[in-house]
């Protein structure tokens, strides 16, 4: 195994100081680490294309080469200033790339299904983006690896990249200090909410614990509700639940998280012109799903801000009273709602992943749409 201080150590010997990203669940702990060593220069950004552009902008300000680092699914939202500012015909910006290989191919390990194509991609597209990198597992070198690729960063003034298999690096006891407001857990309110929302509703939920919480609530209460659960994209289940919700009358929920809203908080400027759409928010301040980092919108008040970008009503809610009101609201109103809802953080270790096929649960929920 890797360890995560000689990791650290090594990037700081090669003036590797300044740091920004999206936290991924293959090296939370090298995540925890950085914020603890880097404190003053570590910077969790919105999106991985943001931390892509905070980057850039550090470099032109000190000549420095920033350490971004992301998720392979990340790439997606990072293609756009790799390939139109730091690429070789454009501006020629180094920046050293540690991603996590997600769906890493010809592994016995099941991954999420969402990570499956993007694994299998992963190479291709660092090669099409004109990015030299190296793979590392718990076996690598890793002195002559971070070396060599800085340097060529540094010379080439182009893009590196390392991508870091599962289980490449030792795992480090953190004390992580999960929030203990009097606040309750998401998933038992998830539950009272589906209690309250009429049979046949549709809902459109978010990438990560919350869908997986949800799908096992509506398993086990039978209740017939018809959710589309964005398994990736995270950040996009309003846009998704926009789309449903264009041209019909027909109500649709969306369920998010704070983390993901974040990721695209300008999609709240569309979906505030629907009427038939409550959106509601799970706000337990952290990236829950990859290990509890923390995310870069800890001080925005987000019924505060859906308010200014549109949405002609929005309620903040802490207990079960003022849910089932903004709930019985939600379901009578004929405009646009958003419902932030603050609760505690944490889940059980053991909540299951959907057993059918992604596309089976889609045709299903058509079906039930029609």
């Amino acid at each position: 195994m890797i360890s995560i201080d000689e990791f650290t150590n090594e990037l700081k010997k090669n003036n590797l100081n300044f740091f920004s990203g999206v936290p991924d669940s293959l090296f939370k702990d090298f995540c925890f680490e950085i914020d603890k060593k880097f404190s003053s220069s570590h910077y969790v950004a919105a999106n991985e294309g943001s931390a892509v552009g905070i980057g850039i902008g550090y470099h032109l300000k000190t000549r420095k080469v920033p350490v971004i680092y992301m998720q392979n699914s990340g790439l997606g939202n990072a293609v756009n200033p790799l390939i139109s500012l730091a690429n070789s015909k454009i501006y020629r910006i180094p920046l050293f790339l540690i991603i996590g290989w997600r769906g890493e191919p010809n592994k016995k390990f099941v991954d999420e299904p969402q990570h499956i194509a993007q694994g299998k991609e992963t190479k291709t597209f660092l090669k099409s983006l004109g990015i030299k990198y190296k793979i590392i597992n718990s076996n690598t070198n890793i002195q002559k690896t971070i070396k060599d690729l800085k340097e060529y960063s540094d010379k080439k003034k182009l893009p590196v990249c390392i991508l870091i298999k599962r289980k490449s690096f030792d795992k480090k006891k953190f004390n992580i200090k999960l929030n203990n407001k009097k606040l309750f857990l998401r998933e038992e309110l998830l539950e009272f909410i589906i209690d309250k929302l009429p049979k046949n509703s549709t809902i459109v939920s978010t990438t990560g614990i919350l869908s997986r919480e949800l799908n096992e609530i509506l398993q086990k209460t039978k209740k017939k509700i018809n959710n589309f659960m964005c398994v990736g994209g995270m950040g996009h289940a309003i846009s998704v639940a926009s789309g449903i919700a264009m041209n019909t009358k027909n109500k649709v929920y969306c369920f998010d998280g704070d983390g993901a809203l974040t990721m695209h908080m300008g999609s709240l400027t569309t979906s505030a012109l629907q009427n038939n759409l409550v959106h509601i928010l799970f706000n337990n301040f952290g990236h829950e799903s990859v290990g509890w980092h923390k995310t870069s919108a800890e001080h925005v008040k987000f019924h505060k801000l859906a308010g200014t970008l549109g949405y002609k009503n929005t309620k903040l809610c802490k207990n079960k009273k003022e849910i089932n009101n903004a709930i019985k609201k939600g379901i009578n109103i004929n405009k646009i709602l958003f419902i932030e809802i603050l609760c505690k953080q944490g889940h059980r270790k053991n909540i299951s992943r959907p057993k059918q096929k992604m596309q089976l649960l889609k045709e299903i929920f058509i079906k039930k749409l029609k």
